[in-house]
């Protein structure tokens, strides 16, 4: 494994390591501030706690958003039995987190174990089988209580926020797997870009900032940009799945997805540019998917957007890419932000 591709796992090692949730986000975003001043750079955080950092460059300037912010869930209420009911943060799928460990974090700090689990999930007592729906899921505090006063006791409340275990796995033959891979999978890839440019094996052709923001997930995470911006790729995952052409070991450029086509010249300078450099990549559209710089656009700004991502198979759940698709992804940002 080449120099920037370990440097990349490392980071999404550590990054997914971190619970993010959406409004929960400022110990990924304290990662991505002290990551990138190592690398001898400045990023901003913003109030609404996005990172933007400027690699350098001059005129047309370009930004690469990714998101760190994560799928996850809310305390709703704690039950009269000391379980607490959930509510979804971002597009959550219930059925895939049946059975899955978590971490609940209080407002005073504390955390606790425990574990996602449906109303009655022993097959030994059940009638008849629950729908895993939200309303049917609750979470067990591994802590010795029955009641919702002895679950109170311990700081937990309405509103604490439900982390699930990202179960993150490198194989041998260059699988990754994990929860959270949407998005920091190409979030790290963003790093390994940064890197890449400060160690001088990148010569940018134009201004390139990186965006990382941190309300993705609920629509709004790329609502603010810098005022010069031209052109936003969003970088995130590809989809894998019937009727696409992109597998987990390629990069995948779209064409359209929920929101309508991105920018025909941008997905066609990206399609180009992945084929000149003799890189693995599909164009795609994907039907049920949204991005940061859709809500760039939303916002009023005037630019030409395009969306990539290493493809990203079982999206919202335990999720799976392949460093095929991670290099794929990152040889094509650098090529563009250097032609």
């Amino acid at each position: 494994m080449d120099t920037n591709l370990s440097y990349i796992t490392e980071r999404l090692t550590e990054l997914t390591a971190i619970p993010s949730p959406t409004g929960y986000t400022k110990h990924a975003t304290d990662y991505l501030v002290e990551t990138l001043t190592g690398l001898g750079y400045t990023p901003e955080v913003s109030n609404k706690g996005n990172v933007l950092v400027e690699l350098g460059g001059q005129g047309e300037p370009l930004v690469l958003a990714s998101h760190v912010d994560t799928l996850g869930a809310m305390v709703r209420s704690v039950k009269d039995n000391g379980r607490l009911r959930p509510t979804t943060l971002g597009g959550h799928q219930w059925r895939t987190a049946d059975g899955e460990n978590c971490t609940v974090h209080t407002r005073d700090g504390r955390t606790y174990t425990g574990v996602v689990l449906n109303t009655e999930p022993s097959a030994h007592v059940a009638d008849e089988k629950v729908e895993q729906v939200e309303k049917n899921m609750e979470v067990l505090l591994d802590e010795n209580v029955s009641t919702k006063d002895e679950a109170l006791a311990l700081g937990v409340q309405a509103g604490d926020i439900i982390a699930m275990d990202p179960r993150t796995t490198i194989t041998e033959s260059g699988y990754i797997k994990s929860r959270f891979l949407d998005d920091k999978l190409s979030a790290s890839v963003l790093l390994g870009l940064a890197r890449a440019v400060a160690a001088g094996e990148v010569t940018l052709a134009r201004k390139v900032s990186l965006l990382f923001t941190v309300y993705e997930e609920v629509g709004h995470g790329g609502s603010v940009v810098p005022a010069d911006t031209q052109d936003m790729i969003s970088v995130d995952m590809g989809c894998v799945g019937a009727d696409l052409g992109c597998t987990e070991r390629m990069v995948s450029i779209c064409a359209k997805d929920s929101g309508g086509p991105y920018n025909y010249d941008i997905v066609s300078e990206l399609a180009a540019c992945a084929k000149a450099n003799g890189l693995d990549y599909a164009i795609d559209v994907y039907p049920h998917y949204g991005s940061d710089v859709e809500a760039t656009l939303t916002a009023g700004y005037d630019i030409r957007h395009g969306l990539i991502g290493p493809g990203v198979y079982a999206s919202h759940n335990y999720e799976r890419s392949h460093m095929d698709g991670v290099r794929n992804t990152f040889e094509l940002l650098r090529a563009y932000v250097a032609q």
